[in-house]
């Protein structure tokens, strides 16, 4: 890769907004709620190079490149109300060469008060962030700008577009916003979801392990699966994960059967136009019952198939938004004290919330970059992070040709997610596996 050091940059365009900080949104008040010292709502992107990382490098890229993203720049404070993040000038945050181990809880204090962590292995750069700064969508807009500033620090010529955003230009206002108060509009609210999902029953790893298992595969390959069955590379993917854990259940032999059920995030920036950094998403329950009678894959997979088109649409997920956002527009909650909103919340999600889901499944969906970035790039990778309790998270990225489907465990055993891969290869699906376990 030629290199130039001395390449001249544009003249910094330093009118960017300055806020002294910034609230919460409505997905993010909850994140900080469930903090524990084992446990943080972090999520992991990484890239794949086609070269080895050079750190010191990449130290100047993260540099440059936080700049442009204030509300990534910023440290989380608790009020007598709510908490909210405030921007943080002390330095950092710093690279680091990589742990074995990824998504470990995040302190706020630690780490000079940085809700980001910037990894290096190899030819691999990862971006750990806390769920209270933004969702996937952002972190990739994060990791892609400062993957390109690597990349022309190096002497590379790369184009803006896509996720990658212009480290000279300010901020559009629209990328700091609460997207969902602006959408929370509908005139009915729909009741939550209500019964107790099946738990997998495995032995609890102790809290610094995550257990990680990749497969990686062709997108040809899954998308011609997935049309013999009529059904998109989501819909095909949820319903195999739902028959591995179908499967599971019944080799348990519980004494009372539940419903298996997927929580997966829906990106509302496919709905609702909207440029925003921050937390935009939804959840939706895939679901099963066996307690109604046994199911073929192939009705699984049609099941699947016709909730995604129930659920997913403007309309219903416009009420969703609706029922998330009346908590916070409730004006004598708004007075409640902090501690209290965080006692009740934490006891909301962890007797029904984190009942109602047998897995997190997350598709982030075939991810582009500007045309003359793509020679530098082999794969993607994502992942939910640590589970809240004793379960699996799958998450699926693709580029290319190349699909991989990243699970994070925090059980020893791996039964679901192999149940989960014998699936795929038995539908003639080529995969290969890497992890952390050997």
């Amino acid at each position: 890769m030629p290199q130039n050091h001395n390449k001249r940059r544009r003249r910094r365009n330093t009118s960017r907004p300055q806020q002294d900080w910034y609230k919460l949104d409505l997905s993010a008040i909850v994140y900080p709620t469930l903090q524990r010292r084992d446990f943080s709502s972090v999520y992991r992107l990484s890239v794949l190079l086609k070269e080895e990382i050079r750190p010191g490098i990449l130290q100047q890229a993260v540099n440059i490149t936080m700049e442009r993203f204030p509300t990534y720049k910023t440290a989380i404070r608790k009020g007598l109300f709510w908490r909210y993040l405030e921007p943080n000038h002390r330095p950092g945050p710093f690279v680091e060469e990589d742990i074995k181990n990824p998504c470990m809880p995040m302190p706020f204090k630690a780490n000079n008060r940085y809700l980001v962590r910037i990894y290096y292995y190899k030819n691999r750069i990862s971006l750990e962030a806390h769920h209270c700064l933004g969702d996937g969508t952002g972190g990739m807009c994060v990791l892609q700008t400062l993957t390109a500033t690597y990349l022309r620090l190096l002497g590379a010529d790369i184009s803006c577009g896509d996720f990658v955003l212009d480290v000279d230009q300010a901020p559009d206002p629209e990328e700091l916003e609460d997207a969902y108060m602006r959408y929370a509009n509908a005139k009915v609210r729909p009741p939550r979801l209500g019964e107790k999902a099946y738990r997998v029953r495995g032995t609890k790893e102790p809290f610094y392990t995550l257990n990680i298992i990749d497969g990686i595969m062709s997108v040809k390959e899954v998308m011609a699966v997935a049309s013999k069955y009529g059904a998109t590379i989501t819909e095909y993917l949820n319903a195999v994960l739902l028959y591995a854990l179908l499967q599971k259940q019944q080799s348990e032999r519980h004494f009372k059967e539940r419903p298996v059920k997927i929580a997966m995030p829906v990106n509302l920036r496919r709905f609702f136009p909207s440029r925003t950094l921050r937390n935009f998403i939804t959840m939706i329950y895939p679901s099963v019952d066996p307690r109604l009678g046994d199911y073929t894959f192939e009705e699984i997979i049609r099941h699947v198939h016709n909730y995604m088109r129930f659920y997913i649409n403007e309309k219903y997920l416009r009420g969703d938004i609706t029922t998330n956002a009346a908590t916070e527009r409730n004006p004598l909650i708004r007075i409640v004290p902090l501690f209290i909103k965080d006692f009740v919340v934490r006891t909301f999600y962890t007797k029904i919330q984190d009942k109602n889901s047998s897995a997190g499944l997350t598709n982030m969906g075939a991810l582009k970059v500007p045309h003359d970035m793509k020679p530098y790039i082999e794969r993607f990778d994502i992942y939910m992070g640590q589970p809240f309790s004793s379960r699996t998270n799958c998450a699926i990225i693709s580029f290319e040709d190349i699909l991989t489907i990243n699970f994070a465990s925090s059980i020893i055993e791996a039964d679901v997610e192999r149940l989960f891969f014998r699936k795929l290869v038995a539908d003639g699906i080529h995969v290969k596996i890497e992890s952390n376990r050997f």
